[in-house]
């Protein structure tokens, strides 16, 4: 929902005749105004100049070719605005348009999802920005600063500077740009409900302001937040009153959004109907290889619904796209947190670095005035630089180590050390892929630990976590190194065997079975009995499709739990059901 506040928004306007260039300066100034509260007319301006060639100013040649960039953007072609960008900042020779330049590239980059580059952007922009006087430009940045961090999830840092925005230029219409930022980073912070003052504050502003595109979006949110607090009704009603308007502004997130939360408020009335077709309109509003969160609410509602009518096969098929859709969200927001950390423990190092070359130009000029001293002197210098070196030893040493443990943290699990969820699904599909190849096998084991809720419920959390880690070292010491091993939540593992046939998996699956069973916890002296619940799916049975090997070993650890439990099934499509 946050993307509903991406800057580059297009009103329709009224058809106006374009004056006569009389003075070419003005006549630019008058034309950014327009960016985005009248594209059209902006469009218009730049076509006129472009078309009547007037004499330019060196300074006015920079500004139309700032312009010309920012059009590109608005328009989504952000590789033709990259290389004249980059020359307004390089080559312009003003630092105030160098600084919008830098602020509109910082924004063009992270919509291609270049997030490394982006938020090096931004790094320099909040470094400069004391420096940036123009009360004008100064706003502009701070606007896709609070952007740019609350994609990083920063949503501290993007509230102080929608804050800022408000106290640099007051007047209605920077106020409802403001507000738009500090509402986008309150909702990403799930800081925001229906009742909210600023919610009602940002519509009521931005309407005043003659601003409808973002008018429309605090009134998404809004509906947004009906559908968080189980009020479809309110939802519809809101959707019906805003229609008029989202179709005459034709901004297609706005559409996209109005459509995918129709289909979750008829969904939570129980208008299945309805909500299927909500949903199928949302869907053909997108490319074919779009990934949003609109997109994936559709698929969610149309799996829901299929599921309920007993419609398997259309079910599976909405399932794999909401997969797809939830895992394409879930890659592209890492990449975000990734790449602002990455940038950060640069300008860390970078900061370090600095230090070291100021310090050792300080002891440059220690060691000239110590040279007539006598040695006492030289000693002190020589132990000064020693505790100088090994400090900096240190910080790099620590610098690095940060680096190691972020990159581990994204694809391990804080409590058992192994592969997390979202990279264990990741690396098993890589696998499979390659095995599908070379016609290997592979079998897929869904894990379960028995009555574990018992375990927490009586012994405490603290207990139930030793029990998790206890029972993945049994498993590790039957896992060879090729093996995956990841945690899929709570306590369920899943285990994928690296050219493993169908029996060879059902021995390996029993054998851990039985060693797990076999280990019981102590505690106080008395020992807490544990077992597991296997289900198993083999690619020599079910194919090599990760989805459908998930399917069949997720349903075979199901009837493991109604069989009893503390047993291994595999279920085949050949062979039916297959009990150890």
């Amino acid at each position: 929902m946050t993307a509903l506040f991406f800057c580059a928004l297009m009103q329709a306007s009224h058809a106006s005749k374009t004056p006569e260039i009389t003075d070419a300066g003005a006549f630019l100034d008058q034309t950014e105004s327009l960016r985005i509260k009248d594209h059209r007319h902006f469009a218009e301006r730049l076509a006129q100049i472009h078309r009547e060639s007037p004499a330019l100013t060196m300074a006015e040649q920079w500004h139309l070719r700032y312009l010309d960039a920012l059009e590109s953007s608005l328009e989504g072609n952000y590789a033709a605005a990259e290389k004249p960008l980059h020359e307004v900042i390089d080559h312009s020779g003003d630092p105030m348009l160098a600084a919008k330049a830098s602020a509109l590239l910082m924004n063009n980059l992270a919509v291609e999802r270049r997030y490394e580059d982006a938020f090096k952007l931004a790094q320099q922009l909040t470094i400069d920005l004391p420096r940036i006087q123009d009360k004008t430009v100064r706003l502009q940045v701070l606007s896709y600063l609070s952007q740019m961090l609350n994609l990083a999830g920063q949503t501290d840092l993007a509230i102080k500077y929608a804050h800022m925005m408000e106290d640099t230029v007051p007047s209605v219409t920077n106020s409802c740009y403001a507000r738009s930022k500090l509402v986008a980073a309150l909702y990403n912070a799930k800081r925001l409900t229906s009742s909210s003052p600023e919610l009602k504050q940002v519509i009521n502003t931005c309407e005043a302001a003659g601003q409808p595109i973002l008018t429309t979006t605090g009134q998404l949110i809004l509906g947004t937040l009906f559908l968080e607090e189980h009020q479809p009704a309110k939802t519809l009603s809101l959707l019906d009153r805003i229609a008029p308007a989202i179709r005459l502004n034709q901004y297609y997130p706005h559409a996209l959004s109005a459509q995918a939360q129709r289909a979750q408020a008829y969904e939570q009335l129980g208008e299945d109907e309805y909500a299927r077709k909500a949903a199928l309109a949302a869907l053909a509003m997108a490319s074919p290889n779009d990934i949003s969160d609109y997109l994936k609410d559709a698929y969610e509602v149309l799996y829901r619904v299929a599921k309920r009518h007993d419609d398997t096969a259309s079910a599976l098929v909405y399932y794999e796209h909401y997969v797809a859709q939830n895992k394409g969200s879930l890659d592209d927001a890492a990449a975000q947190a990734l790449a602002y950390q990455t940038v950060q423990q640069r300008v860390l190092t970078r900061k370090l670095e600095t230090e070291e070359l100021s310090k050792q130009n300080s002891v440059l000029k220690l060691q000239q005035a110590l040279d007539a001293k006598a040695a006492e002197a030289s000693r002190l210098y020589i132990t000064l630089l020693i505790i100088l070196l090994a400090a900096i030893a240190f910080w790099l040493f620590r610098t690095l180590h940060s680096q190691k443990r972020f990159k581990r943290m994204a694809i391990r699990d804080g409590l058992t050390g192994i592969f997390n969820h979202q990279h264990f699904i990741s690396e098993a599909g890589r696998v499979l892929r390659l095995m599908e190849k070379r016609r290997g096998h592979a079998c897929l084991m869904s894990i379960d630990l028995d009555h574990f809720k018992q375990v927490n419920d009586t012994h405490g959390h603290v207990m139930g976590d030793a029990v998790l880690k206890h029972a993945v070292a049994i498993c590790q010491q039957h896992l060879r190194p090729v093996d995956l091993f990841g945690r899929l939540g709570g306590e369920e593992f899943g285990i994928l065997l690296h050219e493993c046939c169908h029996n060879q998996g059902m021995d390996i699956a029993n054998q851990i079975r039985l060693a797990i069973e076999a280990s019981p916890m102590e505690k106080d002296g008395s020992a807490i009995s544990i077992s597991a619940s296997v289900g198993l799916a083999a690619t020599d049975t079910s194919g090599y499709e990760l989805l459908r090997l998930c399917t069949e070993a997720d349903a075979a650890l199901y009837r493991a739990k109604r069989a009893g439990r503390n047993r291994v099934i595999a279920d085949t499509e050949s062979d039916g059901l297959l009990e150890a």
